[in-house]
């Protein structure tokens, strides 16, 4: 499976049965393995001032892709980060 299709898929916690996103970004160890899938926080006021949090889901708790579907089982407030000061702003252009 490759990066472009994975973002396509939805990810659904299986232990609250709601539906987290889309993969937006992947966390590599120093091997070269996935230590992580990334998707999206919970978007503030009606997703009008965008995002500052994030899932970061690790891969031991994948438990199958689907066709259309990533089925994970979580904690889902031991999974939300904050974005770091430096991540924050890294695709802004000034």
């Amino acid at each position: 499976m490759r990066f472009s299709e994975l973002r396509l898929k939805e990810v659904i916690n299986t232990k609250t049965c709601r539906v987290l996103g889309c993969v937006c970004d992947l966390e590599f160890d120093k091997k070269g393995c996935i230590k992580a899938i990334i998707v999206p926080g919970p978007a503030k006021y009606c997703g009008v001032f965008g995002r500052d949090k994030e899932f970061v889901i690790p891969f031991c708790d994948v438990e199958c892709f689907g066709d259309d579907i990533v089925l994970v089982c979580i904690d889902e407030k031991e999974c939300l980060k904050k974005y770091s000061e430096k991540d924050k702003f890294k695709d802004t252009f000034f």
